[in-house]
């Protein structure tokens, strides 16, 4: 008794439409990523003479928001102890060595916050700090 040899079935999935379909996940992935922008607190910033603008690009700054509560607010991360801020701020001078720290304090904040804001920025190596005003038109 001879017994057939059986031809082998080749299976294989067909990888013709496949650029296309990479193609149609980058536009799915490019049109639903949404960049987010720190939205920090609501300040009114004081009114300032002379102002010049800073040209260091938007990477390399770091924002740091006093509202009238005193509550203090560096990129998107809540401060609850003015202490705190001195690590935060290390942290993000050694990640970035050409960091510049904004400081937007509203006008009814408390000097000694601000100050308080101040020395633990000193305290923590920050010392590139950029004090944020609104032009007054009085030029």
């Amino acid at each position: 008794m001879q017994f057939k040899k059986k031809s082998k079935i080749k299976l294989a999935i067909p990888t013709a439409s496949m650029p296309d379909i990479i193609f149609m996940l980058l536009i799915f992935f490019m049109v639903a990523t949404v960049m987010r922008t720190y939205s920090g607190l609501k300040v009114k910033l004081p009114d300032a003479a002379k102002i010049q603008k800073l040209d260091v690009s938007k990477r390399h700054i770091s924002t740091i928001w006093v509202d009238k509560d005193n509550n203090i607010v560096m990129d998107d991360i809540t401060v609850k102890d003015v202490k705190n801020l001195r690590n935060l701020a290390y942290q993000k001078r050694v990640d970035d060595p050409q960091l510049v720290i904004s400081l937007k304090g509203d006008q009814l904040a408390k000097m000694g916050v601000i100050n308080d804001v101040h020395q633990e920025l000193r305290k923590g190596s920050a010392l590139n700090v950029n004090y944020s005003a609104m032009p007054s038109g009085e030029f």
